[in-house]
């Protein structure tokens, strides 16, 4: 729990340092924070947020709003979306990521107290593996306007970053083998390693 709490307060003294002016701000469920979201946008910034059960009443009603105009078709209403299907490492996924403006859906919990709140956001991701199909749905909220390319392909980023540093941890340091994971034994070996680094 400390180290959660930990990034709660670390994410925006690391703002506080950057010149975010124009950029995109990706920031996972931990950092979905209104007061993040403020400090990015008076950063002259934009963010894209993910929404999971950390902010339950939001989560779910972004998720039945979704729920609802998916099974209508999304008839009558200002949807944007994009499809890529990729294929790399033994597996094909096709990603489809819906984007609606705020305008278009009824007032969400607390609204007004994410500043910039443009878009909310929907990804599908299906995963064929060699031997079974997963199945993802996240979802997300933006300060951005609603352009599932430009957002999608933000979140693609993200991940293609947080994909990229596991991958380094488990192939280059063999961090999934480490049975290091009971009382002070982590940060012990931790020590250790770093003088021999």
């Amino acid at each position: 729990m400390n180290a959660k709490s930990n990034e709660i307060t670390a994410i925006p003294a690391l703002l506080e340092m950057l010149d975010l002016s124009g950029c995109i701000i990706t920031i996972d469920a931990m950092g979905t924070q209104k007061s993040i979201a403020k400090k990015i946008i008076e950063a002259d910034a934009d963010y894209i947020l993910s929404l999971k059960d950390n902010h339950p009443t939001l989560h779910q009603q972004v998720k039945n709003w979704f729920e609802t105009a998916q099974s209508l078709g999304f008839k009558n209403m200002e949807v944007n979306i994009s499809q890529r299907v990729e294929k790399g490492h033994h597996r094909i996924e096709n990603r489809k990521v819906y984007t609606v403006p705020v305008s278009q859906i009824p007032t969400l919990y607390e609204q007004d107290d994410w500043l910039g709140l443009k878009t909310v956001v929907m990804v599908v991701r299906s995963i064929q593996h060699w031997n079974k199909i997963t199945n993802e749905v996240q979802f997300y909220i933006s300060s951005l306007a609603s352009d599932a390319n430009k957002i999608g392909s933000a979140i693609r980023q993200h991940w293609g970053i947080e994909n990229s540093v596991h991958w380094t941890l488990d192939v280059t340091f063999h961090e999934d083998e480490c049975r290091f994971s009971v009382l002070h034994s982590p940060q012990n070996f931790a020590n250790a390693t770093s003088h021999f680094s």
